[in-house]
This record gives structure tokens, sequence and C-alpha cells, in this order.
């Protein structure tokens, strides 16, 4: 009998070894020599794309250095939902070749395009292809949050990218500039140049917020995924990170501009200009966390209390 139940708790399971109530083993949804080769294959073709992908996070762009902890979180997540999806029945789907095709599609497109943007698009196409091809769209549709968030571990398009940060360049530098007369500093702004009477500071692309506004987004959704059971409360934090970004990056070209006029401009560059980055982004998260505190006060989780 326990055989016959430990084999019905894991009939979802795709690596499950059990045996049925006769003692005879139950062959897994996908044997470990074809998960090899499948993953040997996809090593293959997407190694050049992981390997730029990773040079990208650790050298070449600061502003997505947190894609490394995406697929570790997108992995934690699977991991805590083992027990649920060991229990869902697999029902693989040739429509999972689609997704596949659309994938490898997109992968030549983008090689011969030298254009990284398709290529790692492709490999999450890949993944979802090969879920539905050998587990079912009902297993897909159980991950489909940790496979989402991957997402966010892609840097975005260099064309893309610009249209962001000029807008947040000169919406950082609008608000600078109406803030610092409030507090006796005189300023003249042109576009995202803030010229001060000792200095002029120009609100560069690192200054417009995008950086803390993508890494404050992911640390958001996490955030919601570890403290908050209920879906809508979770999209809010997710959604609020964007204002709390742009103010608190507003705040340190206040504070900038404070520096330079009231103490000493050369304070404004090196250590502190650093050191202001992550105390911005360190507010970012304080006021993230109080923002959780006072959706909770204002409409409380009755389940959570039961």
């Amino acid at each position: 009998m326990s055989q016959l139940v430990e084999s019905q708790s894991l009939v979802g399971h795709p690596f499950a070894r059990v045996r049925d109530a006769n003692g005879r083993r139950i062959k897994p949804a996908i044997p470990f020599w074809q998960a090899a080769v499948l993953a040997a294959l996809t090593l293959w073709l997407y190694g050049p794309t992981i390997y730029h992908l990773v040079l990208q996070w650790s050298a070449t762009d600061s502003d997505f250095s947190h894609g490394f902890f995406v697929p570790l979180f997108s992995a934690f997540v699977i991991w805590q939902e083992r027990r649920r999806l060991s229990q869902i029945p697999l029902k693989p789907s040739w429509f999972g070749l689609a997704p596949l095709a659309l994938a490898l599609c997109i992968l030549i497109v983008g090689r011969l395009g030298a254009e990284l943007f398709l290529a790692r698009i492709s490999m999450l196409l890949l993944i979802a292809g090969v879920v539905v091809l050998f587990l079912g769209w009902n297993f897909f549709r159980a991950i489909l949050f940790p496979w989402a968030f991957l997402l966010l571990m892609i840097p975005i398009p260099a064309l893309v990218f610009n249209k962001i940060t000029f807008p947040l360049q000169l919406l950082s530098s609008r608000v600078a500039a109406d803030v610092l007369p409030l507090l006796g500093v005189p300023v003249l702004r042109e576009g995202n140049v803030i010229n001060l009477p000792n200095m002029a500071l120009n609100v560069a692309e690192a200054c417009s917020g995008i950086r803390s506004l993508m890494s404050l987004a992911c640390l958001a959704i996490i955030y919601g995924y570890l403290m908050e059971r209920r879906i809508a409360v979770r999209w809010a934090l997710a959604l609020v990170s964007l204002p709390i970004a742009v103010a608190a990056n507003s705040s340190r070209i206040v504070g900038t501009g404070l520096v330079v006029h009231y103490w000493d401009p050369e304070k404004a560059q090196g250590f502190y200009h650093i050191f202001a980055g992550w105390l911005v982004f360190v507010v970012c998260l304080v006021l993230l966390y109080f923002t959780h505190l006072l959706i909770q006060t204002m409409w409380p989780d009755r389940g959570a209390q039961l």
C-alpha cells in the first residue's frame, strides 16, 4: 500500500522512479538519456549565447548585473513548488513543436543578423517548447511565473534602451531642477544638464535611474513572491517600483546639487557618487518595504489571519 501511495504522489514527476502496487518499476516520463542528449544539444546551440549573456552581466553592462540572480530565483521557485508540480498529470503535446521551431528560426535570424536579443529570446521559447512537448500545457502553466521571470535576465536592446533612458534622464533632471531652488540653490536646466553656480551637473544615462529601476523591479517581484500571497498585491509591488526608483534617483541628483553648492564640487564625484548610488538603492528597498506595510494596513490579508 505504501508503494502505491508513493507512486500516486509522484505520478506527475518527470524523472520519478517509483513502483506500482505489484512492485513493477514505472518508467519516468523523460528517460535520463533523452534528457542528457537534449541538454547537450541545447548547450551546443546556445553555448555562445549564454557565454555572451554572462559576460554582459559581469563586465560590459552593469545595468543588468542582477541577471545572475534571475535564473537562480526561477530555479528556487520551481524547487519550492516541487510537490505541487509532482502531482500534475503529464500530458505531452505535439504542439510543443511549434515554439521549438519558432525558437530555432529566431535563433538563426539572430545569429545571421548578429542580434543577441533575438538569440536570447529564442532560448526562452525553446524552454517553453520542450516543457510543452514532454510534459504538457498543464505543467507549463504551472511554471509560467518562473519561466516569465527569466525575461528580466535579458538586457533590453540598445534601440529600446535609449528610448527608455532619455525620458528618464529628462524626468529626473526636471524634478531635481524644481526641488533645488526650494532649498536655496539657483539652477538653470538645459535638457538633461543642470547648471549650478559652481559647476554643471550632467544627468547621464547611468544617472537616469534605469539601473535602479531594473534591479528594483527584479527585487520587488522576488520580495512579493516571498512575502505576499495575494497576486494583486504582488503586481502592485512590482508596479510601484517604477515611481520609487524615479523619486529616489531624483533625490540623489538633488543631494549631489546640495553638495556641490554648499560643500565642495569635488565631493560630488568619485567615492561620494558611487556611495550615493548604493544609498539610493537601499532607500528604494526601504520605501518598497513601507509600501508593502501600508498596503497590508489598508488591505489586510484575511486569509493569513485564519
